[in-house]
């Protein structure tokens, strides 16, 4: 229904981040992505892959940097900053495996290390905001970076040592916002693990800012200590559970947002509206089909957004209160059922729905290797016009810009 360019239509292995995340530069005129090594097999420890710069005006693209700090679902989670000469993205040192951030002035190529790493840059790029990118893939693959499994860190309880952190991206100074055990203790209303913590394995997962910078949220999962194990959410043993809790940056108000007993009821996906004041996510809230949901920062007023359409996917409320943008995975039932999937475009008054765009985002190799899926994570520039998103064609991931000018009206 809206014009589409493949932006990446020479070489394969090209994604955007994440759906809460601009893959274009402040200014419009640059597209960031990250080039996988590879797109046959799960990455490997000290593997190098690329970011990649994409000028849309001259229909150009350039190598910026060599990363060896990814994973396979959000690359290594480049983040713009403030202006167009400022990237974020995460890096591991193979000789030691520390990971880190990176700060890249990609027009320069003037680059310096950061204390701590990345999953969200605030949207001044002043602060970054990450749970452990290397304890990430104990429970799900993808999101983090690789180390060897060994040298993976365990948290066996509620860590005092392990938690969410920010850095300052003028100073590169990081410090621990809150500890998992500390956001345990203090949160209201207080998190029911389901047991004594001692028996958990407790780990920090998603981070992000809202729009003000003036608050964060992050997700907590958890799962019985047994032996050593990695990928939890696809064990069939399991077990996983899940909250998501809010946060001042100055470390206050801390509230359990969305409780594990909602999160039972089968959610995902959750994002700050353009406000940041509620939390948005998809929720089965009256375990009838998922429904785009949202609650207050403090958990309240938890309610549907909307009873007329199903959830699915990762969604994004446009600012004019009116629409969601979402796509589906390829098992749920707004999928096609062939491997393509629809671009939503979902009117929140009147039910009415519209696929923007047919795309394929099946992998040929999926099944074997759920890590190495592809989401197409679709994502909003700053003016909210223009979207980004991944899909699978002519054999290999690309990375695809949307004009939606002729939707939003």
């Amino acid at each position: 229904m809206v014009p589409v360019w493949c932006v990446t239509p020479d070489a394969g292995g090209s994604i955007i981040r994440f759906f809460n995340t601009p893959a274009f530069s402040p200014s419009g005129r640059y597209l960031a992505v990250f080039r996988l090594p590879y797109e046959d097999r799960m990455p490997q420890p000290g593997d190098a892959g690329q970011v990649v710069l994409i000028d849309l005006a001259e229909g150009t693209e350039r190598v910026v940097a060599e990363t060896r700090g990814w994973e396979a679902q959000l690359g290594a989670n480049v983040n713009w900053g403030g202006d167009d000469h400022t990237l974020f993205f995460n890096d591991v040192d193979p000789d030691t495996w520390d990971a880190f951030a990176v700060r890249l002035d990609p027009l320069t190529g003037e680059s310096r290390r950061m204390g701590g790493c990345v999953y969200h840059a605030s949207a001044d790029g002043r602060y970054l905001v990450s749970a452990c990118v290397k304890r990430m893939r104990r429970t799900q693959p993808g999101y983090g970076v690789m180390i060897p499994d060994e040298l993976v860190p365990r948290n066996l309880g509620a860590s005092e040592d392990d938690g969410i952190y920010i850095t300052d991206t003028e100073t590169g100074e990081c410090r621990m916002l809150v500890s998992l055990a500390e956001a345990i203790r203090t949160a209201q209303p207080r998190l029911n693990l389901g047991g004594d913590a001692n028996e958990f394995e407790i780990y920090g997962f998603h981070s992000a800012w809202n729009p003000r910078g003036d608050r964060l949220f992050f997700s907590m999962r958890w799962y019985p200590a047994q032996e050593p194990r990695f990928d939890v959410l696809h064990d069939p043993k399991g077990g996983m559970r899940f909250a998501v809790f809010t946060i001042r940056p100055d470390g206050k108000e801390l509230y359990l947002a969305v409780p594990p007993e909602e999160w039972e009821k089968v959610g995902h996906h959750t994002t700050f509206l353009h406000t940041g004041r509620k939390l948005t996510m998809n929720l089965d809230i009256h375990r009838n089909g998922l429904r785009f949901v949202h609650c207050n920062l403090d958990g309240t007023e938890l309610k549907p957004i909307t009873e007329k359409v199903l959830g699915s996917g990762h969604p994004s409320i446009h600012p004019d209160g009116r629409h969601i943008l979402t796509d589906t995975y390829v098992f749920e039932e707004m999928a096609f059922g062939d491997g393509t999937i629809p671009l939503r475009w979902v009117d929140i008054e009147t039910g009415e729905e519209k696929t923007l765009v047919r795309i394929n985002s099946r992998t040929p190799n999926q099944e074997q290797l759920v890590g190495m899926r592809l989401d197409p994570h679709p994502t909003f520039d700053r003016e909210w016009r223009w979207i980004a998103f991944n899909a699978y064609e002519n054999g290999a991931r690309r990375v695809f810009v949307a004009d939606l000018q002729s939707v939003i009206g």
